[in-house]
């Protein structure tokens, strides 16, 4: 398909005021509706293609890890196909996330394709912005399934209200499910619902928000594109730990700490 007749992206979407309320007060809200049905459906085909060239793996879902049974993830596709690259670059997702972040504008730190396999396992409780040298609680990921999906496909959790800062070091793996699974059970915190969602819905979630997915139950892959934005104008933080350093060399190439965040890989989208 030629990107001159894929859907364009760039209506507004209005953001209600209770909905920027939620999202500051929470560290999550879902949009219904964010792109209609055939947009969804047409940018799905268009994203597919290239997770299946660069994200498919030979190994069962058995012989893999906690990581690996999550999800085939695939990462800054719009640098591969210039029709994701429409997607990823949409002003009116962009526009969202600026409204929500209560900024003029927005950079992109990198978009992430997730397509969680029939039978694919649960992704363990995290914090996104462990992996960042940025400020986490000026960034916010827009999570939207291009396919109608249940709770039973790994649908999101989130724990609201804890978008404020970092819980803990551990990266996504059996630990990091153990330690924040206590913590959630001493601390009480406030748990979302997983709904089923429509393609073209979209949940957004702060960097510092802690959520987790459910497996994947059906005999469907749960096909999801995500795309992550940071408040134009951050610097880049000294990396707090490996995963950093490697993000740093990845999604920011070129920049060192103090720098502005703002290389060619993170261009304005607002």
């Amino acid at each position: 398909m030629s990107t001159s007749t894929l859907p364009l992206l760039d209506t507004p979407y209005a953001v209600s005021g209770e909905a920027i309320d939620a999202y500051r007060s929470d560290g999550h809200v879902l949009l219904r509706g964010l792109a209609s049905a055939t947009e969804a459906a047409t940018y799905r085909d268009v994203i597919a293609g290239p997770v299946d060239r660069f994200g498919r793996t030979a190994r069962p879902l058995a012989e893999r890890d906690t990581y690996g049974k999550a999800f085939l993830q695939v990462m800054n596709l719009w640098r591969e196909d210039a029709e994701v690259a429409r997607f990823v670059f949409a002003k009116r997702f962009a526009g969202v996330a600026a409204d929500l972040l209560g900024v003029e504008r927005v950079r992109l730190y990198h978009d992430q394709a997730l397509f969680k396999e029939a039978g694919g396992g649960h992704t363990p409780w995290h914090q996104d912005a462990v992996y960042w040298p940025i400020d986490g609680t000026r960034c916010i990921t827009m999570w939207m399934p291009l396919i109608d999906i249940t709770p039973d496909m790994g649908v999101m959790t989130f724990a609201s209200g804890t978008n404020h800062g970092r819980l803990g070091d551990a990266v996504i793996s059996d630990d990091s499910e153990a330690h924040f699974d206590a913590r959630v059970e001493r601390e009480g915190l406030a748990l979302s619902v997983p709904i089923a969602m429509v393609a073209g819905d979209a949940t957004f979630h702060g960097g510092w928000t802690l959520h987790k997915a459910g497996g994947n139950q059906r005999s469907v892959t749960r096909d999801v594109m995500t795309v992550i934005y940071f408040a134009d104008g951050l610097v880049v933080l000294e990396p707090a730990n490996d995963a950093q350093r490697r993000d740093l060399a990845s999604w920011l190439p070129g920049l060192t700490p103090g720098d502005y965040a703002a290389s060619d890989f993170n261009p304005v989208l607002s």
